[in-house]
């Protein structure tokens, strides 16, 4: 049998790329995640509160929606501590706000717009997540 996890990446990929596109044809901004939810959590965003809170809805209600596509229990490598977890979700919101941006934003869109600040934030995000891995699973064994 052939894994097939690769073409779950690409046919993800490729919906991402997609919606990214989207958002920018008929909005004319820029489809961050962080910033769109920042933009309902600091009230900033008020004046398309609805248009955000269906990209957010959106993000939890798609992946439900898929599980009848799936014959096994998906895997997801997590750790069983909440702690981590949370602990996890904590240093990413505190990320996205200091790169002012999340990996669709500056991964996705920053990228293929050949925004230099795109570039630079994807690189370090990527270097920290790296980092994370080698210290807190290789060195620490906690995940």
């Amino acid at each position: 049998m052939i894994e097939t996890d690769w073409i779950w990446g690409l046919v993800g990929g490729l919906m991402i790329g997609s919606a990214a596109a989207m958002f920018l044809l008929f909005n004319g901004r820029i489809m961050g995640a962080s910033g769109i939810l920042g933009g309902l959590v600091d009230r900033s965003g008020l004046g398309n509160w609805a248009e955000r809170l269906a990209f957010i809805a959106g993000l939890v209600v798609v992946p439900a929606l898929m599980l009848p596509l799936y014959s096994v229990p998906v895997s997801t490598n997590i750790t069983e501590s909440l702690a981590i977890v949370v602990a996890g979700g904590l240093l990413v919101g505190i990320g996205t706000r200091i790169a002012s941006g999340c990996t669709s934003g500056h991964g996705v869109c920053g990228i293929s717009r050949f925004s230099l600040r795109g570039i630079v934030a994807t690189v370090f995000y990527l270097l920290a997540g790296g980092l994370g891995v080698v210290l807190f699973r290789h060195l620490l064994g906690v995940i």
